[in-house]
């Protein structure tokens, strides 16, 4: 049964037009099908349908949390759910999990690892910028998973706190300047995932991730194409989603005998550090 500050997804049949709000008594959602009162919808479960001061229907709906991210408030890009659900993937972490980020940003990200990382989970980021990462902590809250993140707010440059990860992504500008200090931070054998938009900025984290012997790199771009729904007009949609930006994910593993690099402890990175 609905209350007083549960999260609905409401969705009409006759435009398609979608509301995602937190219930409140007294307050009112409005759309040009009309208007519905927050407090009609409490006592009503998942699932029914509601009808606005215009009877238009509209069904209520369990938000996911790929509507959430889409909806966060934002000073920043966010990464679309075509790429997180991607990035958790292969990261390869799930309840329990240690995950590090850096670049919080708006946090869409942030909360979608917590998320997945579970009650028993926990997830630490790193951003320069303290208004983010006070937004980032809001959208945290309205999903109702800022218990499991750790908010820091610093250049993760000179190295991260953690030790024994069980992923880290960087969604920085720069991120090969971060990879050694992702190194040290992973657990062995586990996961380095990177967000970058251009080509260039590949080629600098393919050289970084190599110095450092990381293993099984890959770089992909997803593309996603939303199809219309009429059975009788069956066709793409006329917007696409398209390059958002490229992926990368790496190993931490050790290096092939007699490739250990003198200038690292573990062997497993550059005969001097990277400039950080």
């Amino acid at each position: 049964m609905l209350a007083a500050g549960d999260l609905v997804f409401l969705w009409s049949p006759a435009k398609g037009d979608s509301f995602l709000i937190r219930l409140s008594p007294n307050s009112v959602q409005g759309s040009h099908l009309g208007q519905i009162k927050h407090d009609d919808m409490m006592g009503m479960e998942y699932g029914d349908v509601i009808n606005t001061n215009k009877n238009s229907p509209f069904f209520i709906l369990r938000p996911t949390v790929g509507e959430y991210t889409r909806r966060i408030k934002r000073q920043t890009q966010v990464i679309f759910p075509k790429d997180s659900g991607f990035i958790i993937q292969h990261l390869n972490f799930g309840p329990g999990a240690t995950v590090v980020e850096c670049g919080t940003g708006s946090g869409g990200l942030t909360a979608v690892f917590a998320h997945f990382a579970g009650d028993t989970g926990k997830v630490v980021t790193y951003d320069r910028r303290e208004e983010f990462s006070n937004l980032a902590r809001g959208n945290a809250e309205r999903w109702g998973v800022a218990d499991r993140i750790e908010f820091k707010v610093r250049d993760a440059g000179d190295g991260f706190d953690e030790r024994g990860a069980d992923a880290v992504f960087l969604d920085v500008r720069n991120p090969w300047d971060y990879i050694g200090a992702a190194h040290e931070t992973l657990a062995w054998g586990c996961r380095l995932g990177l967000l970058v938009p251009t080509f260039n900025q590949i080629e600098r984290a393919l050289v970084a991730l190599n110095e450092w012997k990381f293993a099984d790199i890959q770089v992909l771009e997803l593309l996603m194409r939303y199809y219309k729904t009429d059975p009788n007009r069956l066709r793409p949609d006329d917007i696409m989603t398209a390059h958002t930006g490229f992926l990368i994910f790496a190993a931490k593993a050790r290096p092939l005998p007699g490739a250990a690099c003198e200038g690292s402890p573990d062997g497993g990175g550059p005969d001097a550090a990277p400039d950080r």
